[in-house]
C-alpha cells in the first residue's frame, strides 16, 4: 500500500475507536505537506479548523509554524510532512488521553515507518509525552531545542520544538524557539550535504 492509498483509507474508514473523537468531526485529519520529504512534524491532534478543512495544521497555530519554517527557508507544504498524534479532534480542543493515543498510534506509526523521515519535529508537550512515554517527568525546558534517539525508529533523529499554539500565548518564547530553529536547519543541511557527498562518491 502506498502513501495515498493509506491516506484515502484512513479518510474514508469512518474509524470509531475512541467514541469521544468520532462523535463530532466533520474530517479525520491524516496529514499537511509531502509524504517524500525527509522531514516529519508531530502535533497533537487536530483543532477545529483542521477538523472543518481536513488538513494538518491550517489555523492560527500552522500559520505561525508556517512562518516560522520560513524563517528558516522551509516551506511546509513542500519540505516536511506535518501529521498528528491523534487524528481526529478532541472535544473542545483537549488534549487527547493516553487511550485515544493509543488507539490511533497504528496510524502514525505506520506513517513514520512508511515515508522514513531522516529528522521527526515533535511539537509541544503532548506529543513528546506520547512518543517519548520513558522521559515522563522531565519539562520541556530541560528538552526544548534538542536531539534525540528514539529506539523504535533508528533511522530518524527527533527533535523537540514548542508548540506553535504555545507560542502564539507566550510570544516571548518565539525569539528562543528561532534559535531552535537554526539548530534544525543547520541538521538538515548537513545530511543533506552528506547525502549530496555520498552519491558521487
Amino acid at each position: 500500500m502506498d502513501y495515498v492509498e493509506f491516506k484515502n483509507r484512513l479518510m474514508e474508514s469512518q474509524c470509531a475507536k475512541c467514541p469521544d473523537l468520532c462523535r463530532d468531526r466533520q474530517h479525520i485529519v491524516v496529514d499537511r505537506g509531502n509524504s517524500d520529504a525527509k522531514l516529519m512534524i508531530i502535533g497533537e491532534a487536530p483543532g477545529e479548523k483542521e477538523d472543518f478543512l481536513g488538513k494538518a495544521f491550517v489555523g492560527r497555530a500552522g500559520g505561525l509554524l508556517d512562518k516560522l519554517m520560513a524563517a528558516i527557508d522551509l516551506d511546509t507544504n513542500r519540505d516536511m510532512l506535518i501529521v498528528n498524534v491523534v487524528k481526529c479532534r478532541p472535544p473542545n480542543n483537549r488534549p487527547p488521553t493516553s487511550h485515544e493515543a493509543d488507539n490511533c498510534r497504528p496510524y502514525l506509526e505506520w506513517q513514520i515507518q512508511h515515508v522514513r523521515p531522516q529528522v521527526v519535529v515533535l511539537l509541544g508537550a503532548t506529543a513528546a509525552k506520547h512518543l517519548m512515554p520513558e522521559e515522563k517527568g522531565r519539562g520541556m525546558k530541560e528538552r526544548v531545542g534538542r536531539f534525540f534517539n528514539l529506539a523504535k525508529y533508528p533511522q530518524a533523529k527527533f527533535f523537540l520544538l514548542y508548540h506553535p499554539a504555545y507560542l502564539l500565548r507566550d510570544p516571548r518564547k518565539i525569539p528562543e524557539t528561532v534559535e531552535h530553529l537554526k539548530i534544525l536547519k543547520s541538521h538538515l543541511f548537513l545530511e543533506e550535504e552528506r547525502t549530496h557527498e555520498s552519491a558521487h562518491c
